[in-house]
């Protein structure tokens, strides 16, 4: 017996209800193909500025990638301009460029809100719901989705989310995810899930949950304890692609989970780094990996040495030397079940511009409000 229904996203079913969150520099192509090789799911781009896709910026062309299997085709936009975003909506439409578009307003990151733009931009109401309209504009006619994807506020004295929520659900998006966390919170602390049933409760539309779903048990009692339609999973699957075959079996009831052995982990890095090599190169995607190692290694003994070499690999050889040092029999480190991962900053400031949080009304952005790179 399943413990959740299937998510419809406009045309799309997802089962089980799982998303994979946009994250900079980490949901590219490859990633998200090692993820859906391990369970099923929407998979999402790592986040693509609205104007360096009108633009057509070489690096954000290029993260426009998808798998020939890959379906469908989820993006994130970011922007704060509702003309420019609704621009990039009807070339991402016309050209076809993805099957689903989800919409940023929920990055705490400083060099996002001190132009107005993630967490910071459903503060202005009016502006978040011209950008969200313009959005679902574009894409009338078609089957292609819009979602947003935000926080509950920017702190507890600007909480945002039941405006923000019903807002686009009046504006005709498919869903709404909600991290259950505000801005100046950042990553740090415990996601409180409480506005997430809060808002699952108001809205017709499904509202998806996300914050602290470090095992797939959290998922399955994020949904039964918020009634949300579904989850997003971020940081959880860092170093854990088997993170999707564990949701699956959760959430159709079945207890098996993954604890790969390191030999086993050994496996999953080699298909990680090969993926990323066939993308674009083993001289970019080698150094690219090098991020990911201390996530799939946390927790195994690994010698610090050992570690430092894999952490500075360039070939695929060197790795498939590096790799062979590795006790492959070292079991699944099961201090680590339930453990967070990726980073957990906690409470710090929220850069804002200048004179933003005056009027909650006002349509306007500071000039060099949008962002002209995409990705991490």
């Amino acid at each position: 017996m399943t413990t959740a229904r299937p998510l419809t996203v406009g045309p799309h079913t997802v089962d089980p209800p799982v998303v994979l969150a946009p994250m900079a520099g980490i949901t590219n192509v490859a990633f998200r193909r090692l993820c859906r090789e391990h369970g099923a799911g929407l998979f999402v781009s790592e986040m693509i500025t609205t104007r360096a896709l009108v633009e057509r910026n070489q690096k954000t062309m290029q993260l426009v990638t998808f798998a020939p299997d890959e379906q469908p085709r989820s993006i994130q936009l970011y922007g704060v301009d509702p003309e420019i975003v609704g621009r990039a909506v009807e070339m991402v439409v016309q050209e076809d460029l993805a099957d689903h578009i989800d919409l940023n307003f929920g990055c705490p990151v400083p060099k996002v809100t001190r132009r107005g733009g993630g967490s910071a931009l459903p503060f202005r109401r009016r502006l978040f719901a011209a950008i969200v309209q313009r959005a679902v504009r574009a894409t009338a006619g078609t089957s292609v989705p819009i979602t947003v994807k935000m926080r509950i506020g920017i702190d507890d004295d600007h909480v945002t989310f039941r405006d923000a929520g019903r807002a686009a659900e009046d504006a005709g998006v498919a869903a709404v995810a909600l991290h259950g966390r505000t801005a100046v919170q950042f990553y740090g602390g415990r996601a409180n899930w409480e506005p997430i049933a809060e808002l699952a409760a108001a809205l017709e539309i499904p509202v998806l949950g996300n914050g602290d779903i470090w095992e797939a048990d959290d998922a399955v009692r994020m949904v039964r304890e918020t009634g949300c339609a579904g989850v997003v999973v971020g940081r959880g699957c860092l170093g854990r692609p088997w993170l999707f075959a564990d949701l699956a079996a959760a959430f159709a009831g079945r207890p098996e989970r993954v604890r790969p052995s390191l030999g086993e982990v050994a496996v999953t890095m080699r298909r990680h780094a090969e993926l990323l090599a066939s993308w674009k190169g083993e001289a970019w995607g080698l150094p690219d990996f090098r991020k990911h190692v201390a996530w799939y290694l946390k927790g195994y003994p690994v010698g610090s040495a050992l570690r430092r070499e894999l952490g500075m690999v360039s070939t695929l050889a060197e790795l498939d030397d590096l790799l062979a040092r590795l006790d492959a029999d070292a079991p699944y480190p099961v201090t680590e079940i339930g453990e967070p991962r990726g980073r957990t900053t906690g409470a710090r400031r929220v850069v804002l511009p200048e004179g933003w949080l005056d009027d909650p009304d006002a349509l306007t952005t500071p000039e060099d409000a949008e962002l002209d790179v995409s990705g991490g």
